[in-house]
C-alpha cells in the first residue's frame, strides 16, 4: 500500500511527574512500602497523539523482576476519564505493553497521561504536553530519561531517541546503493497487474504474494527475468484462505524456513479482504505442494491482541525467518525474558524466530511460532523508517534488511546484532540510481551461489505496476 508521512519538527515544553506521588501515598499507607517500590519501576514511556496509531500509551518496566499491572487506571487530565488495564495484564523486565485508549477518551494536543494502582488514587506516573505528538512523545532513555519529540513512533519496544535512526547505533546517514546503479525489468508485460508484494527467492524458483490474497511461485524466463510457472495449478498464482477455507487473506509478505517450501510458505496478513475494515495481523502456513489452483492455510498465529493498534491497511508488510543457529551463537537478547534466546525454552518450533514488519509504524517484531499454534514475542525494535514493507535475512552477510518503498524515497536499512544481543542499523541506502521512485513492497536477495565477479542479483516488486512491469532486477556486492 502506498502512503505518504511527513513529519515536521515543534519545539514544545513539556513535564513528568514520577516516584514522588507514589512514595508520598505509601507513607500515609497508601499501599504498602514493599509494593511501592516494585510498582515504581513502571513507567509512562511514550505517548501518541496524532497519526496512524493516535490516543495510546506505552507503559516500560525499567526494574528486574515481572510485574502484574491488572486493573491499574490510565486517565487522561479529565479525572471522569478511565481506562481499566485488563486482568491477567503482566510486564516483564525491560518489558513494553501499549494501550490503545481511544474508546475510552481522546488524548488532545494540550493534555496529560496518567497513570494509577487499582485503587483509581494512588498516582504511579504521569507526562503532560502542550503539543500534540509529532509523531512520539518517547521517555529518553527509556524509562529514566525526560520526554522528547522523536522521530518515530515506537509503540511496543525501545523509544527512538535523540536520532531518526532506529534499532541503535549504527549509520544513519544514507550512502550510495551498495551495487550496480542500473536496474532493468525482470518479468513480461503486465503479468502480475497491481499489488505484487512480498517476495522470496528459493534458488530456481522466486515466491510472490500478491495484496489480492494471491501467492505465486516463479521460475526463471532467461537469465534476467521470471515467470508464472504453468504447472500444478501455478500458471495464474494459487488463491489464498484462511485456515478452514474461508476469506481472503490480505498477503503481503513471503518467507520460508530451513526447510525450504517443503517446509511450508509462511505469509504475513494484515487482514482479511472479506472484512477489509478490520485488523488481522496474522502468519499463515501454507503446503505449496498440493495441486489444484487455491490453498488452505494449515496453521495461523493471530498477533493482533499482541501488537499496537494500527490501521487496517497499515499492518503487518514483511515477514522474514532467522535461524536459532545464528540467534544463539550472536547471544541473542529474548526480550520476553530479559535473558539469552534459549530455543529449548519453547515447544517445537520452526527452529527460528519469525521477524514481522509493520507498515504503519515502522516496527519490528520477532516471534516464536509454535507447532501447536502459540506464539511468543521475543523482540521488538524500530526500524528507524516511517513504515516497513518488506524484510530479508541475508545469511551470508548474517543481517537484517528492512525495506521501504516511496514513502521513504525507496530506502533500504540493514542491521545486525550487536554486542548487547540486539538488531541495530548498520546502514541506510539509497536506491539504485537508475531506478524511479517505485511502489516497491516486495525485496529479494540470491544467494552465494549466485555470486559472480563479487556481485549477486537482487529483485524488486513494484506494488504499483508502474510501465506494465511488477518485477525489475540489479545487484549487489556478495
Amino acid at each position: 500500500m502506498n502512503r505518504s508521512i511527513a513529519r515536521g519538527g515543534r519545539r514544545v515544553l513539556a513535564r513528568f511527574l514520577v516516584a514522588g506521588p507514589l512514595l508520598a501515598a505509601c507513607a500515609l499507607g497508601g499501599v504498602p512500602v514493599a509494593h511501592a517500590a516494585v510498582a515504581d519501576d513502571i513507567r509512562i514511556n511514550e505517548v501518541a497523539t496524532t497519526g496512524d496509531v493516535d490516543d495510546s500509551i506505552e507503559l516500560f518496566n525499567k526494574g528486574t523482576a515481572t510485574i502484574d499491572v491488572s486493573g491499574w487506571i490510565l486517565k487522561d487530565d479529565d479525572t471522569s476519564h478511565s481506562y481499566k488495564i485488563a486482568s491477567g495484564t503482566t510486564l516483564a523486565a525491560g518489558g513494553y505493553r501499549t494501550f490503545d485508549v481511544h474508546g475510552k477518551f481522546g488524548l488532545g494536543s494540550d493534555d496529560e497521561a496518567r497513570l494509577y494502582l487499582a485503587d483509581g488514587k494512588t498516582l504511579v506516573d504521569s507526562f503532560s504536553w502542550s503539543t500534540h505528538s509529532d509523531p512520539s512523545w518517547s521517555r529518553c532513555p527509556d524509562g529514566t530519561g525526560d520526554f522528547e519529540q522523536a522521530a518515530t513512533v515506537t509503540l511496543g519496544g525501545p523509544n527512538s531517541c535523540g536520532t531518526s535512526g532506529g534499532g541503535g547505533g549504527g549509520s544513519t546517514d544514507p550512502v550510495v546503493w551498495p551495487g550496480g546503479s542500473s536496474v532493468a525489468t525482470a518479468d513480461a508485460s503486465n503479468v502480475f497487474g497491481q499489488d505484487l508484494s512480498g517476495l522470496y527467492q528459493e534458488g530456481d524458483v522466486l515466491w510472490g504474494a500478491q495484496n489480492s490474497g494471491k501467492l505465486w511461485r516463479l521460475v526463471r524466463d532467461g537469465s534476467a527475468g521470471w515467470k508464472p510457472d504453468t504447472s500444478s495449478g501455478w500458471s495464474s498464482g494459487k488463491s489464498l484462505r484462511f485456515t478452514g477455507g474461508s476469506g481472503a487473506p490480505d498477503s503481503e509478505g513471503v518467507t520460508l524456513t530451513g526447510s525450504g517450501s517443503a517446509g511450508g510458505a509462511f505469509v504475513a496478513s494484515e487482514r482479511d479482504g472479506d472484512a477489509s475494515g478490520t485488523s488481522r495481523l496474522s502468519v499463515l502456513k501454507y503446503d505449496v505442494t498440493t495441486s489444484g489452483s487455491s490453498l488452505t492455510a494449515s496453521k495461523e498465529w493471530n498477533l493482533t491482541s499482541d501488537l499496537p493498534t494500527t490501521g487496517s491497511n497499515l499492518g503487518l508488510e514483511g515477514i522474514t525467518w532467522v535461524p536459532d543457529t545464528y540467534l544463539t551463537g550472536a547471544a541473542f537478547k529474548d526480550a520476553s525474558t530479559g535473558a539469552a534466546y534459549d530455543p529449548a525454552r519453547y515447544s517445537a518450533h520452526s527452529g527460528g524466530v519469525f521477524f514481522v514488519g509493520v507498515e504503519g509504524t515502522g516496527m519490528i517484531y520477532g516471534y516464536v511460532l509454535t507447532d501447536s499454534g502459540g506464539h511468543t514475542r521475543v523482540a521488538s525494535f524500530s526500524s528507524g523508517m516511517a513504515g516497513v514493507m518488506e524484510l530479508q535475512w541475508e545469511p551470508q552477510a548474517t543481517r537484517l534488511w528492512a525495506v521501504c518503498d516511496d514513502t521513504c524515497d525507496g530506502r533500504h536499512r540493514t542491521l545486525k546484532m550487536d554486542t548487547t544481543g540486539v538488531f541495530t542499523t548498520t546502514a541506510v541506502y539509497n536506491r539504485p540510481t537508475g531506478m524511479s521512485n517505485y511502489n516497491n513492497e516486495g525485496f529479494s536477495l540470491a544467494g552465494s551461489s549466485e555470486c559472480v565477479a563479487g556481485s549477486k542479483p537482487v529483485y524488486w516488486a513494484d506494488d504499483a505496476n508502474d510501465g506494465g512491469h511488477a518485477l525489475r532486477k540489479g545487484t549487489i556486492t556478495c
